[in-house]
């Protein structure tokens, strides 16, 4: 069942949503080669709690963590570690905050230093997927269009949309009804109506689309060791449009 949002329901999440968008401003600085993953988790739980909010991921399902980090071909589920990362790599920061009882969830591809052609590439493309599969956001559409539009656009890039994972309704829970498929026919799908709050997150490969989860059961890597990248934003279906919630405070 798809939770339809009130709008005081809708406020009540902006703090979680905000504070989560707050936390990738903050740890972008401290993204230089030789911070390790595990740094950029006490920093990310640290922010957290000091806020008053609860990390998501952190005992999720049994997650170690408050935060996942997916570094060059770790498509998403990285698990912090003592892992340095590098002049030229990419590392996903994906942030899910508890505030009140509600989530906000959002990432980001960060370069470590000077991104190589194809981290540039694949970063781009995924920054641009996100955007496109927003922009189709409306009462009235559908899920299908959404994943149509990522779809079309990644595979015009020549890169690949991952299709075992999706985004997914939000709230009080940290993963609802709808999944949000980045791949899809357009007018397929569960039909868009206001009060409907869920992410967009596609990943997005430099190579093929299949993946693999490592002995861990948490960490997803590209088949093919390509790069991967994603970004992904918490959004609500508004009467007109869409909201995006997970924006940082410097910009609300």
């Amino acid at each position: 069942m798809v939770q339809i949002k009130s709008a005081a329901d809708i406020e009540a999440m902006k703090p979680a949503c905000r504070h989560a968008a707050d936390t990738l401003v903050m740890i972008e600085p401290y993204i230089q080669p030789g911070i390790t993953t595990d740094e950029i988790n006490d920093l990310v739980h640290a922010f957290t709690i000091e806020a008053g909010g609860i990390p998501a991921p952190l005992n999720y399902h049994g997650f170690p963590k408050s935060v996942c980090t997916s570094v060059n071909h770790v498509v998403c589920h990285g698990i912090p570690g003592d892992k340095k990362i590098l002049e030229g790599d990419i590392i996903n920061v994906d942030v899910t905050t508890i505030i009140n009882g509600w989530h906000g969830d959002t990432s980001k591809t960060f370069y470590v230093g000077e991104p190589k052609i194809k981290a540039r590439k694949v970063t781009e493309v995924a920054r641009r997927a996100l955007e496109i599969g927003i922009a189709v956001v409306r009462p009235g559409a559908t899920l299908g269009d959404i994943g149509h539009a990522i779809q079309t656009y990644v595979e015009g890039e020549k890169c690949s949309v991952v299709k075992e994972y999706c985004g997914h309704g939000i709230g009080r829970v940290f993963h609802e009804d709808p999944q949000v498929l980045h791949y899809g026919k357009p007018g397929a799908g569960m039909m868009l109506k206001p009060g409907m709050v869920f992410t967009i997150e596609p990943m997005v490969n430099f190579g093929k689309a299949a993946v693999k989860v490592l002995a861990d059961h948490w960490t997803v890597v590209t088949r093919d060791k390509s790069l991967s990248a994603q970004f992904e934003h918490t959004l609500a279906v508004t009467d007109t449009g869409y909201e995006i919630l997970t924006v940082p405070s410097t910009e609300a």
